[in-house]
């Protein structure tokens, strides 16, 4: 006797659970107006829960998300969904000389065990180190009623003592709103109906929990806010109002970093550090065109005249030479000095094994022309890429003997090499 074909009624509930929850939420929309058994699936806790943990389970503590708010399952997994495009690096765009973020137009987004942190990233000041200081900016999360909240973190000049010393005044939280502008722009504007609410109903109804602002502090200044007690507050609010009287600062913007990790096909692209000549560490953004060329440029200091995003080399094509490399080649290469940080003096200079070898040009030729020398002599502006068998590289140019070493900056969505803005080295 044939066995009959089962509908997917026929299935226990768990099962159809399990399998309806790979569909997107807009999927998840069309499936449930097609019956009241469907819809009444598609609104059980269970299928949300299972549909949060397989998105962001390994990425954040999801049932901390879902225990601190009062947020129904379906709201809270598209605030997520919202947030998640903020993963990853952004570069500050606007005018002036200097970026309102500090010295460094990088921000860099990564997820916590129950909220989203923005971060300063900036090179160490440190001579010859690879080490990146990172400095609280933004943080996302939701209060304990459900509402999505986002502060700017406000340091003082002397932020690097105040996680450490009680002495000094703890730094102002702003509260933000955080709006997109398409998924590659964003923008940070000071939340001035948090004020409003705050002078007529109290600091009591509308600022964060101090459960919250504990872990905000703990997150990042490793010490928690001031205790719960009515001083406290009193005091909170009278800042508050301070900031009131204040003129409103600029909004910020942001514009996406898409590439800032290396693929197979695109073995250089993304964000790097490398220790220049004078022994300070700057990061260089490596992007490819659609025409088969590659492009450096470097993202420093905002400040420094050319440094914000100034460019270093450029390649018409990305077809390397490949080995063995002839005695010329082996030559260019072996003559020159690898720039390394300081502790690694002992070892020996040429531990890299190269791989293949990329025909680039200094970009001095194309936009600073003066800084170029003559034109005649080609080695003015031709250099090469050593890409390493562990997947980094290193540049120089043929007019100078050394060789800026690139190293990752990123890690499985962790910064690597992250130090303390003094002289504590923190674990990265």
């Amino acid at each position: 006797m044939a066995s009959q074909a089962q509908s997917f009624a026929d299935f226990p509930e768990d099962v159809q659970l399990s399998i309806i929850s790979f569909l997107l939420p807009t999927e998840l929309s069309s499936f449930a107006s097609t019956s009241r058994r469907s819809a009444s699936l598609c609104a059980s806790p269970a299928l949300w829960n299972a549909m949060l943990d397989r998105r962001w389970g390994s990425k954040t503590l999801v049932r901390r998300w879902t225990s601190a708010s009062a947020l129904p399952l379906h709201r809270l997994y598209s605030v997520l969904d919202s947030w998640d495009a903020l993963l990853g690096f952004w570069r500050w765009i606007g005018h002036g000389a200097v970026s309102a973020v500090g010295t460094t137009p990088l921000v860099f987004f990564e997820w916590g065990p129950s909220f989203i942190s923005g971060s300063r990233v900036s090179p160490s000041p440190d001579a010859g180190s690879y080490g990146v200081i990172k400095t609280p900016f933004i943080w996302l999360g939701l209060s304990s009623h459900g509402e999505p909240v986002s502060f700017r973190f406000e340091y003082p000049e002397d932020a690097a003592k105040s996680a450490t010393d009680p002495g000094v005044p703890e730094s102002d939280l702003v509260p933000v709103t955080v709006s997109f502008m398409g998924s590659n722009h964003f923008v940070v504007d000071e939340n001035r109906s948090f004020y409003a609410e705050v002078s007529d109903a109290g600091i009591e109804g509308t600022s964060p929990p101090d459960q919250l602002m504990s872990e905000i502090y703990q997150h990042f200044a490793n010490r928690t806010s001031p205790g719960g007690d009515k001083a406290s507050r009193r005091q909170r609010k009278k800042r508050e109002r301070e900031r009131l009287g204040r003129r409103r600062w600029e909004a910020e913007h942001f514009i996406k970093i898409g590439s800032f990790d290396s693929t197979p096909f695109r073995p250089l692209q993304g964000l790097w550090k490398g220790i220049c000549e004078d022994m300070r560490l700057d990061f260089f953004l490596v992007t490819y065109d659609d025409i088969g060329g590659i492009s450096c440029r470097r993202v420093g200091d905002s400040g420094v005249p050319f440094a914000g995003y100034s460019p270093v080399f450029w390649a018409s094509n990305t077809k390397f030479m490949e080995p063995p490399f002839s005695s010329e080649e082996q030559d260019i290469y072996d003559r020159r000095v690898h720039i390394r940080p300081v502790a690694l003096d002992q070892f020996d200079k040429h531990t890299e094994v190269v791989s293949r070898i990329l025909c680039i040009n200094s970009s001095y030729d194309l936009v600073l022309p003066d800084l170029s020398g003559s034109s005649v002599d080609s080695r003015n502006v031709e250099g090469r890429i050593w890409e390493y068998e562990d997947g980094t590289f290193g540049f120089g140019f043929l007019s100078n003997n050394f060789i800026i070493d690139l190293k990752h900056i990123t890690l499985n969505g962790r910064i690597l090499d992250t130090v303390e803005n003094c002289s504590n080295v923190s674990s990265s």
